[in-house]
């Protein structure tokens, strides 16, 4: 079993729309596939430059708790992602970016931390990719960008083995707290800091 390393955000229902168009946004430029024609829970419909298992055939997630998407991202070169991106082959396309392979997503319509919330988590495919979740700020910034342009609460870096997670983003800021730290002793402290999710 290799490392599955991740970054998990957590953001209200009525956002998953926005932060999958800004996703979407964070495809290569280059990547000329089908759109994924997708339905969410509450009646959301959009076409996304990504596969669900693989496939291309339109999702109907109105009755679902989980959705399934490979995607594809874009990500800024810092010495961690050139790094990988020279040992897997990848180039970087003209604005200077690279795409590094499928980060898999899983949506969980009801997020395990607090149901009414939605949990958006992003894993890396290989074990070398998940080296370079841990050690890239560029691929960070992607995240926690992606938590702020869509109106997140928290991004976490989950190392997906049950250990204490790193708070990357929370409520608007930056930060670098551990769960199981002083500040959050376990994950219900860090949740009582996210506001009412019908605010």
């Amino acid at each position: 079993m290799g490392l599955t390393y991740g970054y998990d955000i957590y953001l209200r229902p009525r956002n998953v729309a926005r932060a999958l168009a800004n996703l979407a946004e964070l495809a290569p430029p280059t990547r000329e596939v089908p759109p994924l024609e997708l339905t969410l829970p509450g009646g959301d419909r959009l076409a996304l430059p990504f596969t669900s298992h693989f496939k291309r055939e339109p999702v109907d997630c109105s009755a679902s708790s989980t959705l399934e998407l490979d995607t594809s991202i874009m990500f800024a070169v810092d010495d961690a992602v050139c790094e990988f991106a020279e040992t897997h082959g990848h180039e970087p396309e003209e604005d200077g970016r690279v795409q590094i392979g499928y980060v898999y997503l899983t949506i969980r319509f009801e997020s395990l931390l607090h149901p009414r919330y939605t949990a958006m988590e992003f894993w890396a495919a290989t074990s070398a990719m998940s080296r370079m979740f841990a050690r890239s700020a560029r691929v960070r910034e992607v995240f926690t960008g992606l938590a702020a342009a869509s109106g997140g609460v928290c991004c976490l870096f989950d190392t997906g083995d049950g250990g204490p997670e790193q708070v990357c983003w929370l409520n608007g800021e930056t930060t670098q707290e551990m769960v199981s730290g002083p500040r959050f002793p376990d994950r219900r402290a860090l949740v009582a800091t996210w506001p009412d999710p019908d605010q």
